[in-house]
């Protein structure tokens, strides 16, 4: 047996996808028993994407480097005008030319 799957790691990524299956689970079936939803339960379920979204880029922009930072920039400046896939792909390039060019 290797040191990475010894049994007390076996048991706690069972024990962590269980943990994350029942929250899942749990807000699924919670919703789904409400004959209607609250206005303000609606607003808060709709405001998750952005928090999400803003945890995972907040911290890169404020403690990554600067190819970084441009290439968030590039990216919030395509997606005022354009799609998703532009936008990724032009924050991808934007990286990719800085990290080149920059070392």
């Amino acid at each position: 047996m290797t040191t990475l799957l010894t049994p007390y790691m076996t048991l706690l990524i069972a024990a962590a996808a269980a943990a994350t299956f029942a929250t899942r689970i749990g807000g699924y079936i919670l919703v789904k028993r409400l004959k209607h939803m609250p206005p303000r339960l609606e607003a808060a379920l709709n405001a998750v994407p952005a928090a999400v979204l803003t945890t995972l880029v907040a911290p890169a922009f404020f403690y990554g480097e600067i190819d970084v930072k441009v290439a968030m920039a590039a990216a919030f400046l395509i997606g005022l005008r354009f799609g998703a896939i532009p936008m990724l792909i032009g924050g991808w390039a934007a990286v990719m030319l800085m990290r080149q060019f920059l070392g």
